[in-house]
């Protein structure tokens, strides 16, 4: 598989590395067999670059990876996140210093290892600046537990602030052919700084996947089932768009989480898409993706079928989208 660096002074990755939150369970029944064994297909596919977080599964995610670990020699470049707080009053963000040391530590030791290669915060808290948790990642840094830093679902202004005090690694934020509000400024932002871009969810929540995940005839679960894209009033409109982008995939001879992947990996060189699954079936669906090569005439094509802002809904619920920086 092709490579690209993480970041400007990161290490070379896979252009694609995987999303490990289905290893979780959150969206649906899984096995620790299952997972080790999308692990083992991942590998031999040339993905080298996993992500993952403390939360997905209450730590079960990292468990399954720090077991894989140890049971095989590969070394691929590991990413986890800390910042989101699960309580019995619901969620809540912290960017505080202790917090974020504890909750790295137990990452660390879920994972088996004594560094990893980025630490996100998952979502910034916005009574904190964001030049403190710079400088909380700075001394990580320099104490050997992370090579490097990021942030997720925040806004340029936010990353330009934060880069300033420790440089970041890398962003991650929610991109896809349904998904584009990145487009207006954070990728640029990410580009002129030397700043990765990790598009999450990139098969935009398992509606480009194949087979196709359709609530008239798929159980959604209890996380997507809140997501307005996928509502009674809105999913009629999307489910035309995307069926005809499937036939749009069918005829250029690609499968249609491949030929997503594809738009998205050509939309700079330093986007490094991290699609989940914790099907081995179905990443052999897509992750032959950076070897297609998209001329101007085929994104044209996804781009009549799919144009900026064809997505009916909203990414996230109002819940959802409380902890999310929003910059337009």
């Amino acid at each position: 598989m092709n490579s690209r660096r993480l970041g400007q002074h990161g290490p070379q990755v896979s252009a694609l590395g995987l999303g490990c939150l289905s290893f979780g369970g959150l969206f649906g029944a899984t096995t620790r067999e299952e997972s080790l064994f999308c692990l083992d297909a991942a590998w031999e596919s040339g993905i080298t670059f996993l992500d993952v977080a403390n939360i997905y599964g209450n730590g079960l995610s990292e468990d399954i990876i720090g077991k894989w670990l140890s049971t095989r020699p590969h070394r691929p470049v590991i990413a986890t996140k800390a910042g989101i707080v699960q309580s019995a009053e619901g969620r809540s963000v912290s960017n505080d210093a202790a917090y974020l040391r504890a909750e790295l530590e137990g990452s660390l030791r879920r994972l088996g290892v004594e560094r990893v290669d980025l630490f996100y915060i998952h979502r910034h808290e916005q009574s904190r600046p964001v030049e403190e948790v710079a400088e909380t990642m700075a001394g990580l840094i320099r104490e050997g537990k992370i090579g490097g830093w990021g942030l997720s679902e925040i806004a340029p202004s936010t990353l330009r602030r934060a880069h300033a005090v420790t440089p970041v690694t890398a962003v991650q934020n929610e991109y896809s052919l349904w998904s584009r509000l990145p487009e207006l400024g954070l990728i640029q932002t990410c580009a002129e700084l030397g700043v990765a871009f990790i598009p999450f969810s990139p098969l935009a929540r398992g509606v480009f996947g194949d087979p196709m995940l359709d609530p008239q005839t798929h159980d959604l679960g209890p996380f997507r089932s809140q997501i307005p894209r996928f509502w009674p009033e809105n999913w009629p409109a999307n489910r035309a768009r995307i069926l005809a982008f499937r036939d749009l995939a069918a005829r250029m001879g690609y499968s249609p989480p491949a030929l997503a992947l594809a738009w998205c990996l050509h939309q700079g060189d330093h986007l490094i898409p991290i699609p989940g699954t914790r099907s081995a079936a179905h990443l052999a669906a897509w992750a032959r993706a950076p070897e297609i090569a998209l001329s101007p005439t085929d994104l044209a094509a996804i781009e009549a079928v799919l144009p900026i802002g064809w997505a009916w809904g909203d990414r996230y619920n109002d819940a959802m989208a409380a902890s999310v920086e929003r910059f337009c």
